[in-house]
């Protein structure tokens, strides 16, 4: 199946069929794919600095242009941190450790005992769209999810030099 632009479009803004998404995520990659996706993003930016790679489906890590990277909310261009850092830290972040909070969003008898587990809900300080939600132990650190080596991700893997 021939991933255009417009097909890309669509499958940004949930207008694709499932039968034709589970197509597309167990297609053939074509290598012109990335580069697509990327000026898709960037003509959608409500900002200029260049989208390196996406980093979740509401944040992107942008060249700051000095050879800093990073991250950014994509809907209002909230600056996070560098790309290297946890961006959690510089969320809001809203903690569901109780059972009323739990039952705000769980049905009664649904949800995880508030001593086990607590739910974090991260969201942007500029926008306030939702990024991440997870379940953990009460006290655990903020989770580094993600980490990426964007020298190696474009040299080794794109055959080009990192944007900057």
């Amino acid at each position: 199946m021939k991933v255009d632009k417009q097909m890309l479009a669509d499958l940004i803004d949930e207008r694709l069929d499932r039968h034709t998404v589970r197509a597309i995520q167990s297609g053939y990659k074509d290598p012109a794919r990335f580069d697509t996706y990327l000026e898709l993003l960037q003509q959608r930016a409500p900002w200029d600095e260049r989208i390196v790679l996406p980093y979740g489906e509401h944040m992107c890590i942008v060249s700051a242009g000095d050879g800093r990277y990073l991250i950014k909310c994509f809907h209002c261009g909230h600056e996070f941190c560098e790309h290297t850092d946890n961006w959690k830290l510089e969320a809001l972040i809203h903690v569901r450790d109780t059972e009323e909070k739990l039952l705000e969003i769980y049905p009664r008898m649904m949800h995880g005992d508030p001593a086990w587990e607590e739910i974090r809900e991260y969201f942007c300080p500029g926008c306030c769209t939702q990024l991440e939600v997870e379940a953990v132990p009460p006290g655990y650190p903020l989770i580094h999810d993600f980490l990426p080596d964007l020298k190696g991700f474009y040299e080794q893997w794109l055959g080009r030099e990192l944007p900057v």
